[in-house]
């Protein structure tokens, strides 16, 4: 995962939206003290942490791994790729780079075999999520209902839900997720 710097991009974007670790905590559903921990560089968050930041940020996870690159024809070697790698059993590695005023993110994601890769914030009102299955088997939950998709299959659904992704076969599941996140704010039901 592109840790360096990850603090200093989380306290930017912040402060670029305008929020106090408060506001974006109330967004996030991260408390205060995580995000000042982590903005510190005291604590690296989990996979699901940095989401729920950068879904309270209406961001990506990209945008919080990596600087803006320019709005011109970029080349992104596997080892210039960011992968961000949970202790859970999974990785979700960014195919996109990070662009200026882009708000969208290409990844591949590995889940292990019988791994709950935990469920996701509902991003802004008007994202949109795009997911094909590349192997084995991938358990996607959206606002509680689960889909099961299977290699070859795909599916589209808007990315202001409650999303889940879970890998119930006994094979690693490999899948590739396009996301396309407005930059209001995320929905919350709690």
């Amino acid at each position: 995962m592109g840790i360096d710097g990850l603090g200093d991009r989380i306290k930017r974007e912040r402060q670029r939206r305008g929020l106090t670790l408060q506001e974006l905590a109330a967004a996030s559903g991260v408390s205060r003290s995580m995000l000042s921990e982590v903005e510190r560089h005291g604590r690296v968050p989990t996979v699901v942490v940095l989401d729920r930041i950068a879904t309270g940020l209406g961001t990506s996870i990209a945008r919080l791994l990596r600087d803006e690159r320019p709005p011109e024809t970029t080349v992104l070697r596997r080892a210039e790729q960011d992968v961000a790698r949970d202790p859970a059993g999974w990785e979700r590695r960014i195919l996109s780079p990070v662009l200026p005023g882009v708000e969208f993110e290409l990844m591949r994601t590995t889940i292990d075999a019988r791994v709950d890769a935990g469920t996701f914030q509902p991003h802004g009102a008007g994202s949109r999520e795009y997911l094909a299955v590349e192997a084995g088997t991938l358990r996607l939950t959206l606002d509680g209902d689960p889909i099961e998709l299977h290699a070859g299959d795909s599916v589209f659904y808007a990315g202001d839900r409650r999303h889940g992704f879970a890998n119930p076969g006994p094979e690693p599941c490999v899948y590739y997720l396009a996301m396309d996140v407005t930059t209001g704010r995320a929905r919350h039901d709690d």
